[in-house]
């Protein structure tokens, strides 16, 4: 019988240094690194119809508009995610390889993923102050779940249903979505 191995604990800087040398995503979560699956056709088309609709918002404005392969960095540096897509509004988060001040978040979820999604990234989102929405998207079905920030700084949870839009709005950007737009060109079986 072989003895159960002991997970490898990795410093943030030992994180940046693995992270630089490979062609592998990995998340590190306080202290541990978690290699990151490929994602389906699915997937790939709702985050990209995410972030064409969030950037052709953005055209001409500082707002940068990230798809998976940008990091998020959290919690001074605990955490490291690859959000499936992430608005950055704040001109001082300039760091090539990482992004801190989201004011909006997306992840496209599927049976693997959810519980994470869900969970352990809301918990760490939510704790962004610059963070005002985080939408889930269902890869499986039509489902399309938010949180945002009202007037009193209070996070809200929303179901974005067919008809309905979500205005994504800071200062002078405005961005729309809609399910169908989500959902464009995505084969719900």
């Amino acid at each position: 019988m072989s003895a159960l191995r002991k997970p490898f604990y990795f410093s943030e800087a030992d994180y940046l240094a693995f992270d630089a040398t490979t062609d592998l995503k990995h998340e590190y979560v306080n202290g541990y690194i978690h290699a990151m699956a490929g994602a389906s056709e699915r997937h790939n088309r709702i985050t990209m119809n995410m972030g064409f609709h969030l950037r052709a918002a953005a055209r001409g404005s500082h707002c940068g508009v990230f798809l998976s392969d940008m990091k998020f960095r959290a919690e001074q540096g605990h955490f490291y995610y690859f959000p499936d897509v992430m608005l950055v509004y704040n001109q001082d988060d300039d760091d090539q390889f990482y992004k801190e001040n989201p004011f909006f978040i997306a992840e496209v979820s599927s049976v693997s993923t959810k519980k994470i999604d869900r969970r352990e990234k809301w918990l760490t989102y939510s704790k962004v102050e610059s963070l005002r929405y985080y939408l889930l998207a269902d890869s499986s079905k039509k489902f399309v779940e938010y949180y945002f920030r009202d007037e009193q700084n209070q996070w809200q949870a929303a179901i974005l249903e067919d008809g309905e839009t979500l205005e994504i709005e800071c200062e002078n950007y405005r961005a729309v979505l809609d399910v169908d737009s989500i959902y464009e060109d995505v084969a719900i079986i």
